[in-house]
Protein backbone atom coordinates (compact mmCIF):
# COMPACT_ATOMS: atom_id res chain seq x y z
CA UNK A 1 0.00 0.00 0.00
CA UNK A 2 1.37 3.65 -0.97
CA UNK A 3 0.84 6.20 1.00
CA UNK A 4 -1.62 8.74 0.78
CA UNK A 5 -3.94 11.72 2.01
CA UNK A 6 -7.34 11.61 2.17
CA UNK A 7 -9.35 14.78 2.36
CA UNK A 8 -13.39 14.38 2.95
CA UNK A 9 -14.13 18.31 2.74
CA UNK A 10 -17.37 17.91 2.07
CA UNK A 11 -20.33 17.72 3.86
CA UNK A 12 -23.11 15.24 2.99
CA UNK A 13 -26.85 16.20 3.57
CA UNK A 14 -28.78 13.10 2.45
CA UNK A 15 -32.55 12.51 2.14
CA UNK A 16 -35.94 13.39 1.55
CA UNK A 17 -36.56 17.13 1.07
CA UNK A 18 -32.71 18.18 2.40
CA UNK A 19 -32.94 20.48 -0.80
CA UNK A 20 -34.97 23.50 1.23
CA UNK A 21 -31.80 23.37 3.74
CA UNK A 22 -29.97 25.22 0.77
CA UNK A 23 -30.21 28.90 2.84
CA UNK A 24 -29.27 27.15 5.87
CA UNK A 25 -26.21 25.47 4.24
CA UNK A 26 -25.06 28.89 2.72
CA UNK A 27 -24.97 30.35 5.94
CA UNK A 28 -23.10 27.98 7.95
CA UNK A 29 -20.18 28.07 5.21
CA UNK A 30 -20.59 32.32 5.15
CA UNK A 31 -21.37 32.49 1.27
CA UNK A 32 -23.26 35.44 1.34
CA UNK A 33 -24.11 35.84 -2.35
CA UNK A 34 -23.79 32.63 -4.78
CA UNK A 35 -23.77 32.40 -8.31
CA UNK A 36 -26.63 29.45 -8.89
CA UNK A 37 -25.37 27.44 -12.13
CA UNK A 38 -27.61 25.11 -13.42
CA UNK A 39 -28.40 23.46 -17.09
CA UNK A 40 -31.02 23.77 -19.37
CA UNK A 41 -34.29 23.15 -17.94
CA UNK A 42 -35.12 20.23 -15.91
CA UNK A 43 -34.35 22.11 -12.91
CA UNK A 44 -36.71 25.06 -14.23
CA UNK A 45 -39.45 22.37 -15.37
CA UNK A 46 -39.42 20.50 -11.85
CA UNK A 47 -39.72 23.51 -9.90
CA UNK A 48 -36.49 22.24 -8.06
CA UNK A 49 -34.97 25.92 -9.22
CA UNK A 50 -37.90 28.41 -7.76
CA UNK A 51 -37.86 26.07 -4.47
CA UNK A 52 -34.03 26.73 -4.33
CA UNK A 53 -34.66 30.80 -4.96
CA UNK A 54 -37.26 30.81 -1.98
CA UNK A 55 -35.25 29.28 0.22
CA UNK A 56 -32.33 31.64 -0.35
CA UNK A 57 -34.47 34.69 -0.78
CA UNK A 58 -36.50 33.79 2.46
CA UNK A 59 -33.03 33.90 4.30
CA UNK A 60 -32.03 37.19 2.80
CA UNK A 61 -29.62 36.06 0.48
CA UNK A 62 -28.57 37.36 -2.51
CA UNK A 63 -27.70 35.44 -5.62
CA UNK A 64 -26.96 35.77 -9.45
CA UNK A 65 -27.72 33.15 -11.88
CA UNK A 66 -26.44 31.31 -14.85
CA UNK A 67 -28.81 28.77 -16.73
CA UNK A 68 -27.83 27.14 -19.78
CA UNK A 69 -25.04 24.31 -18.92
CA UNK A 70 -24.54 21.99 -21.42
CA UNK A 71 -23.54 18.37 -21.20
CA UNK A 72 -19.74 17.99 -21.58
CA UNK A 73 -19.66 21.15 -20.63
CA UNK A 74 -17.76 23.77 -22.42
CA UNK A 75 -15.68 26.63 -22.18
CA UNK A 76 -17.58 29.74 -23.33
CA UNK A 77 -20.12 29.05 -20.59
CA UNK A 78 -17.27 29.26 -17.80
CA UNK A 79 -16.12 32.60 -19.24
CA UNK A 80 -19.48 33.98 -19.14
CA UNK A 81 -19.78 32.53 -15.85
CA UNK A 82 -16.39 34.27 -14.95
CA UNK A 83 -17.71 37.89 -16.42
CA UNK A 84 -20.72 37.62 -15.05
CA UNK A 85 -19.62 36.93 -10.88
CA UNK A 86 -16.92 39.14 -11.21
CA UNK A 87 -19.42 42.04 -12.91
CA UNK A 88 -22.04 41.12 -9.42
CA UNK A 89 -19.66 40.53 -7.12
CA UNK A 90 -20.10 36.78 -6.01
CA UNK A 91 -18.38 35.78 -3.48
CA UNK A 92 -19.52 31.77 -3.91
CA UNK A 93 -20.90 29.63 -6.49
CA UNK A 94 -24.08 27.03 -6.14
CA UNK A 95 -24.18 24.38 -8.32
CA UNK A 96 -28.30 22.90 -9.16
CA UNK A 97 -27.75 19.90 -10.97
CA UNK A 98 -25.45 17.48 -12.33
CA UNK A 99 -22.11 17.09 -13.25
CA UNK A 100 -21.58 19.58 -15.67
CA UNK A 101 -22.99 22.00 -13.29
CA UNK A 102 -20.37 21.11 -10.95
CA UNK A 103 -17.62 21.03 -13.13
CA UNK A 104 -18.66 24.77 -14.68
CA UNK A 105 -19.04 25.95 -10.66
CA UNK A 106 -15.73 24.39 -9.90
CA UNK A 107 -14.14 25.96 -13.02
CA UNK A 108 -15.48 29.82 -12.34
CA UNK A 109 -14.51 28.75 -8.25
CA UNK A 110 -11.23 28.63 -9.50
CA UNK A 111 -10.66 31.21 -11.86
CA UNK A 112 -11.83 34.21 -9.56
CA UNK A 113 -9.06 34.45 -7.87
CA UNK A 114 -6.53 33.32 -10.66
CA UNK A 115 -4.69 35.94 -13.08
CA UNK A 116 -4.84 34.71 -16.08
CA UNK A 117 -6.96 32.24 -18.11
CA UNK A 118 -8.82 29.42 -16.20
CA UNK A 119 -7.67 27.02 -19.04
CA UNK A 120 -4.34 26.95 -17.57
CA UNK A 121 -5.50 25.02 -14.94
CA UNK A 122 -6.88 21.99 -17.27
CA UNK A 123 -3.80 22.11 -19.73
CA UNK A 124 -1.40 22.23 -17.01
CA UNK A 125 -0.12 25.16 -17.16
CA UNK A 126 -0.67 26.48 -13.28
CA UNK A 127 -2.40 24.61 -10.30
CA UNK A 128 -5.66 25.53 -8.51
CA UNK A 129 -4.19 27.02 -4.75
CA UNK A 130 -7.11 28.66 -4.02
CA UNK A 131 -10.74 28.60 -4.97
CA UNK A 132 -14.17 30.38 -4.01
CA UNK A 133 -16.60 27.97 -2.07
CA UNK A 134 -18.91 25.82 -3.96
CA UNK A 135 -21.93 24.18 -2.80
CA UNK A 136 -24.65 20.90 -4.29
CA UNK A 137 -27.75 20.55 -4.67
CA UNK A 138 -27.38 17.35 -6.95
CA UNK A 139 -29.96 16.13 -9.18
CA UNK A 140 -28.24 13.61 -11.24
CA UNK A 141 -25.80 10.91 -9.89
CA UNK A 142 -23.08 9.91 -11.95
CA UNK A 143 -20.31 11.97 -11.37
CA UNK A 144 -19.56 12.25 -8.41
CA UNK A 145 -18.42 15.89 -8.87
CA UNK A 146 -20.49 16.39 -5.59
CA UNK A 147 -17.85 15.14 -3.12
CA UNK A 148 -14.59 15.29 -5.25
CA UNK A 149 -12.32 17.97 -6.23
CA UNK A 150 -11.92 17.21 -9.81
CA UNK A 151 -13.77 18.64 -12.74
CA UNK A 152 -13.70 18.48 -16.69
CA UNK A 153 -14.51 21.08 -19.51
CA UNK A 154 -14.16 20.72 -23.34
CA UNK A 155 -12.31 23.66 -25.07
CA UNK A 156 -14.68 24.77 -28.37
CA UNK A 157 -11.95 26.02 -30.43
CA UNK A 158 -10.06 22.36 -30.87
CA UNK A 159 -12.54 20.33 -29.13
CA UNK A 160 -10.66 19.39 -26.23
CA UNK A 161 -11.87 17.71 -22.89
CA UNK A 162 -9.38 17.96 -20.22
CA UNK A 163 -9.85 17.50 -16.36
CA UNK A 164 -7.95 18.74 -13.48
CA UNK A 165 -8.30 18.35 -9.20
CA UNK A 166 -7.41 19.91 -6.35
CA UNK A 167 -8.70 19.66 -2.45
CA UNK A 168 -9.60 23.17 -2.70
CA UNK A 169 -12.29 22.60 -5.23
CA UNK A 170 -14.37 20.08 -3.08
CA UNK A 171 -17.96 21.05 -2.39
CA UNK A 172 -18.48 22.53 1.13
CA UNK A 173 -21.65 20.99 1.03
CA UNK A 174 -23.87 18.62 -1.16
CA UNK A 175 -27.86 18.32 -0.51
CA UNK A 176 -28.63 14.94 -1.79
CA UNK A 177 -32.74 13.78 -1.83
CA UNK A 178 -32.82 10.69 -4.09
CA UNK A 179 -36.49 11.79 -4.59
CA UNK A 180 -35.21 14.64 -7.09
CA UNK A 181 -33.81 11.52 -9.63
CA UNK A 182 -37.08 9.96 -10.07
CA UNK A 183 -37.86 11.50 -13.23
CA UNK A 184 -34.41 11.21 -15.01
CA UNK A 185 -34.47 9.53 -18.33
CA UNK A 186 -33.68 5.75 -18.22
CA UNK A 187 -30.83 6.36 -20.78
CA UNK A 188 -29.42 9.29 -18.39
CA UNK A 189 -30.06 6.99 -15.15
CA UNK A 190 -28.49 4.13 -17.11
CA UNK A 191 -25.43 6.33 -17.84
CA UNK A 192 -24.90 7.24 -14.75
CA UNK A 193 -24.97 4.36 -13.18
CA UNK A 194 -21.77 3.36 -15.52
CA UNK A 195 -19.85 6.46 -14.87
CA UNK A 196 -19.84 5.90 -11.13
CA UNK A 197 -18.85 1.94 -12.09
CA UNK A 198 -16.61 3.78 -14.36
CA UNK A 199 -15.21 5.85 -11.29
CA UNK A 200 -14.34 2.53 -9.02
CA UNK A 201 -12.97 1.01 -11.85
CA UNK A 202 -10.31 3.28 -12.81
CA UNK A 203 -9.26 3.01 -9.04
CA UNK A 204 -9.47 -0.81 -8.81
CA UNK A 205 -7.41 -1.59 -11.87
CA UNK A 206 -4.00 -0.79 -10.42
CA UNK A 207 -1.03 -2.52 -9.68
CA UNK A 208 -0.52 -1.67 -6.20
CA UNK A 209 -0.08 -4.47 -4.08
CA UNK A 210 -1.50 -5.25 -0.48
CA UNK A 211 -4.62 -2.59 -0.97
CA UNK A 212 -7.18 -5.58 0.40
CA UNK A 213 -9.05 -2.96 2.14
CA UNK A 214 -9.59 -0.38 -0.63
CA UNK A 215 -9.87 -3.55 -2.91
CA UNK A 216 -12.88 -4.77 -1.03
CA UNK A 217 -14.39 -1.60 -0.37
CA UNK A 218 -14.17 -0.89 -3.97
CA UNK A 219 -15.93 -4.34 -4.98
CA UNK A 220 -19.04 -4.09 -2.33
CA UNK A 221 -20.08 -0.70 -3.75
CA UNK A 222 -19.85 -1.75 -7.72
CA UNK A 223 -21.67 -5.33 -5.91
CA UNK A 224 -24.58 -2.89 -4.86
CA UNK A 225 -24.74 -0.67 -7.79
CA UNK A 226 -24.91 -3.90 -10.15
CA UNK A 227 -27.59 -5.22 -7.81
CA UNK A 228 -29.65 -2.00 -7.51
CA UNK A 229 -29.65 -1.01 -11.14
CA UNK A 230 -31.76 -3.48 -12.27
CA UNK A 231 -34.48 -2.26 -9.50
CA UNK A 232 -33.99 1.60 -10.57
CA UNK A 233 -34.83 0.99 -14.30
CA UNK A 234 -37.58 -1.11 -13.38
CA UNK A 235 -39.13 1.47 -10.61
CA UNK A 236 -37.42 4.59 -11.21
CA UNK A 237 -39.66 5.80 -7.97
CA UNK A 238 -37.85 3.06 -6.22
CA UNK A 239 -36.45 5.33 -3.14
CA UNK A 240 -34.32 2.73 -1.27
CA UNK A 241 -32.75 1.48 -5.11
CA UNK A 242 -32.33 5.69 -5.93
CA UNK A 243 -30.85 6.06 -2.67
CA UNK A 244 -28.31 3.41 -2.63
CA UNK A 245 -27.31 4.74 -6.42
CA UNK A 246 -27.32 8.47 -5.26
CA UNK A 247 -24.94 7.31 -2.56
CA UNK A 248 -22.75 4.87 -4.73
CA UNK A 249 -22.17 8.08 -6.76
CA UNK A 250 -21.18 9.84 -4.37
CA UNK A 251 -18.59 7.06 -2.45
CA UNK A 252 -17.42 6.28 -6.35
CA UNK A 253 -15.09 9.04 -6.60
CA UNK A 254 -14.74 10.99 -3.37
CA UNK A 255 -11.82 9.10 -2.67
CA UNK A 256 -13.10 6.29 -0.24
CA UNK A 257 -12.23 3.73 -2.78
CA UNK A 258 -8.96 5.33 -3.93
CA UNK A 259 -6.68 4.53 -0.57
CA UNK A 260 -2.87 3.68 -1.14
CA UNK A 261 -2.89 2.75 -4.73
CA UNK A 262 -1.81 4.01 -8.21
CA UNK A 263 -5.37 4.56 -9.81
CA UNK A 264 -5.70 4.47 -13.86
CA UNK A 265 -7.87 6.66 -15.63
CA UNK A 266 -6.79 5.39 -19.03
CA UNK A 267 -10.27 5.00 -19.70
CA UNK A 268 -11.74 8.25 -18.93
CA UNK A 269 -8.63 9.48 -21.04
CA UNK A 270 -9.32 7.21 -24.28
CA UNK A 271 -13.55 8.26 -23.33
CA UNK A 272 -12.90 12.27 -23.31
CA UNK A 273 -11.90 12.51 -26.79
CA UNK A 274 -14.58 10.22 -27.99
CA UNK A 275 -17.54 12.82 -26.69
CA UNK A 276 -15.56 15.33 -27.20
CA UNK A 277 -15.08 14.19 -31.17
CA UNK A 278 -18.64 12.83 -31.82
CA UNK A 279 -20.48 14.74 -28.78
CA UNK A 280 -21.70 11.08 -27.59
CA UNK A 281 -23.18 11.30 -23.17
CA UNK A 282 -20.24 10.67 -21.12
CA UNK A 283 -21.39 7.56 -19.48
CA UNK A 284 -22.51 6.10 -22.65
CA UNK A 285 -19.00 6.62 -24.21
CA UNK A 286 -17.64 4.71 -21.05
CA UNK A 287 -19.76 1.59 -21.64
CA UNK A 288 -18.09 1.33 -25.24
CA UNK A 289 -14.68 1.83 -23.99
CA UNK A 290 -14.02 -0.01 -21.05
CA UNK A 291 -15.13 -3.53 -22.70
CA UNK A 292 -12.37 -2.59 -25.17
CA UNK A 293 -10.10 -1.16 -22.47
CA UNK A 294 -9.69 -4.34 -20.46
CA UNK A 295 -10.20 -6.21 -23.47
CA UNK A 296 -6.76 -5.18 -24.31
CA UNK A 297 -5.26 -4.92 -21.32
CA UNK A 298 -6.01 -8.81 -20.19
CA UNK A 299 -3.87 -9.81 -22.78
CA UNK A 300 -0.64 -8.13 -21.22
CA UNK A 301 -2.01 -7.90 -17.51
CA UNK A 302 -5.20 -9.86 -16.81
CA UNK A 303 -4.67 -10.61 -12.55
CA UNK A 304 -7.09 -7.76 -11.27
CA UNK A 305 -9.34 -8.19 -13.74
CA UNK A 306 -9.43 -11.43 -13.15
CA UNK A 307 -10.02 -10.64 -9.97
CA UNK A 308 -12.82 -8.07 -10.75
CA UNK A 309 -14.45 -11.39 -12.47
CA UNK A 310 -14.63 -13.51 -9.37
CA UNK A 311 -14.96 -10.98 -6.91
CA UNK A 312 -17.60 -8.81 -8.83
CA UNK A 313 -19.45 -11.24 -11.23
CA UNK A 314 -18.31 -14.66 -9.10
CA UNK A 315 -16.74 -15.95 -12.01
CA UNK A 316 -15.60 -19.96 -11.44
CA UNK A 317 -12.49 -19.99 -13.55
CA UNK A 318 -8.98 -20.67 -11.80
CA UNK A 319 -7.23 -19.56 -15.38
CA UNK A 320 -6.25 -15.74 -15.30
CA UNK A 321 -7.04 -14.71 -18.68
CA UNK A 322 -10.23 -16.86 -19.24
CA UNK A 323 -11.48 -15.35 -16.09
CA UNK A 324 -10.97 -12.00 -17.10
CA UNK A 325 -12.66 -12.90 -20.66
CA UNK A 326 -15.70 -14.10 -18.81
CA UNK A 327 -15.85 -11.27 -16.62
CA UNK A 328 -15.58 -8.70 -19.41
CA UNK A 329 -18.50 -10.22 -20.90
CA UNK A 330 -20.49 -10.10 -17.65
CA UNK A 331 -19.70 -6.36 -17.52
CA UNK A 332 -21.34 -6.24 -21.07
CA UNK A 333 -24.28 -8.17 -20.67
CA UNK A 334 -24.88 -6.00 -17.21
CA UNK A 335 -24.47 -2.60 -19.19
CA UNK A 336 -26.59 -4.08 -22.11
CA UNK A 337 -29.39 -5.13 -19.92
CA UNK A 338 -29.48 -1.65 -18.47
CA UNK A 339 -29.79 0.10 -21.40
CA UNK A 340 -26.60 1.24 -22.66
CA UNK A 341 -24.66 0.57 -25.47
CA UNK A 342 -21.37 -1.20 -25.75
CA UNK A 343 -19.81 -0.59 -29.40
CA UNK A 344 -19.67 2.28 -31.06
CA UNK A 345 -22.07 1.37 -33.47
CA UNK A 346 -24.09 1.37 -31.09
CA UNK A 347 -23.21 4.84 -30.11
CA UNK A 348 -24.46 5.27 -33.54
CA UNK A 349 -20.99 6.14 -34.64
CA UNK A 350 -20.53 4.70 -38.13
CA UNK A 351 -16.58 4.49 -39.26
CA UNK A 352 -15.10 6.56 -36.49
CA UNK A 353 -11.94 7.82 -37.26
CA UNK A 354 -9.67 6.08 -34.95
CA UNK A 355 -6.63 7.31 -35.94
CA UNK A 356 -7.41 10.97 -35.13
CA UNK A 357 -9.00 9.68 -31.49
CA UNK A 358 -5.65 8.50 -30.75
CA UNK A 359 -3.39 11.20 -32.27
CA UNK A 360 -6.00 13.45 -29.87
CA UNK A 361 -5.62 11.66 -27.21
CA UNK A 362 -2.19 11.35 -26.86
CA UNK A 363 -1.76 14.74 -28.11
CA UNK A 364 -4.15 15.37 -24.42
CA UNK A 365 -2.10 12.83 -22.29
CA UNK A 366 1.80 12.45 -23.29
CA UNK A 367 3.37 9.88 -25.57
CA UNK A 368 2.30 7.08 -23.05
CA UNK A 369 -0.28 7.32 -20.14
CA UNK A 370 -1.87 4.60 -17.93
CA UNK A 371 -0.47 2.59 -15.36
CA UNK A 372 -2.47 -0.71 -15.35
CA UNK A 373 -0.82 -0.78 -18.88
CA UNK A 374 1.20 1.81 -20.70
CA UNK A 375 -0.84 2.97 -23.46
CA UNK A 376 0.73 4.69 -26.78
CA UNK A 377 -0.93 6.09 -29.75
CA UNK A 378 -0.62 2.95 -31.63
CA UNK A 379 -1.99 1.05 -28.30
CA UNK A 380 -4.67 3.72 -28.15
CA UNK A 381 -5.63 3.10 -31.71
CA UNK A 382 -5.85 -0.64 -31.43
CA UNK A 383 -8.82 0.36 -28.11
CA UNK A 384 -10.46 2.76 -30.37
CA UNK A 385 -10.84 -0.47 -33.44
CA UNK A 386 -11.72 -2.86 -30.39
CA UNK A 387 -14.34 -0.19 -29.33
CA UNK A 388 -16.17 -0.53 -32.75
Amino acid sequence: MENFTFFPATKYVFGRGVENQVADQLKVFGMKKPLIVYGKGSVVRSGLLDRVRKSIADAGIEHEELGGVQPNPTDDKVYEGIALAKEKGVDSLLAVGGGSSIDTAKAIAAALPYNGDFWDFYCGKAKVTKALPVGVVLTIPAAGSEGSGNTVITKISDMRKLGMGSDSLRPKFALMNPELTFTLPPYQTAAGITDMLAHIMERYFSNTPEVEITDRVAEGVMKAIITEAPKVMADPENYDARANIMWSGTLAHNGVCSGGRVEDWATHALEHELSALYGVTHGAGLAVMFPAWMTYAMRENPGKLAQYARRVFDVEEADDTKAAAIGIERLKDFLTSIGMPVTMKGLVIENADTALLAQKVTESKGDTFGNYIRIDRDTARRIYDLAK
